[in-house]
């Protein structure tokens, strides 16, 4: 399943025009602060309008500025961890996990406890986990959404070193043993490589 997105969008004083034409598998975005990255995620997602151009997966258009197609967030099936993970505080991790749980026909709760490991981490608060335990009950519930394609918002930020790697090794295994399409935006390079089926890099701010 490829990504076919050509945007641009006015945001602050500048225009961004983004443009991904991809493949399967785990497409990187990298680049330096204000390139856009957030923006196009969101773009995809649907939080953010783009002020002109096409956004399609698979061969299914979300978004077309000409031909006048918008598809509401809520019906374009992604599943977004976002990068300070935006778990509900007053939630335990079970509840966080089935907030997002589309119908029936995708993952259970049972499939992605055993995937991430978080089995045990059930009836805690997110104020008691760790960075890497968080950012798993993110992914958790991302995938518990029955998505059609994730969006990854520099998922490592903010971990210490042991923790990135229990995360990193963990979005390999979903690269590897899912078939959804994944953009995935960082800044690291070494994450790219070790992560990314292709990387596309973004240009600085003018």
């Amino acid at each position: 399943m490829s990504f076919d997105i050509d945007v641009r969008r006015r945001i602050g004083d500048r225009t961004i025009a983004l443009r991904v034409r991809t493949g399967p598998g785990l497409i990187a975005l990298v680049g330096p602060s204000g390139a856009g990255k957030t923006s196009l995620l969101n773009m995809v997602a649907g939080l953010l309008r783009p002020d002109a151009g096409h956004i399609a997966i698979g061969g299914t258009p979300l978004f077309d500025s000409a031909a006048g197609i918008d598809i509401p967030a809520a019906r374009r099936r992604a599943g977004y961890i976002f990068q300070d993970m935006r778990l509900f505080p007053h939630l335990r991790v079970e509840a966080n996990l089935l907030y997002g749980v589309r119908g029936t026909d995708g993952l259970t709760l049972d499939d992605v406890l055993g995937f991430l490991g978080i089995g045990h981490l059930l009836r805690r608060l997110p104020a008691t986990l760790s960075g890497g335990e968080a950012k798993r009950v993110a992914i958790g519930r991302a995938l518990l959404s029955d998505p059609a394609f994730l969006l990854m918002d520099e998922p490592l930020s903010s971990l210490d070193p042991a923790r990135r790697d229990e995360v990193m090794a963990a979005i390999e295994r979903l690269r590897d043993q899912f078939a959804l399409p994944i953009l995935y935006v960082t800044h690291n390079e070494a994450e790219a490589v070790r992560l990314a089926c292709e990387t596309i890099r973004l240009a600085p701010p003018a």
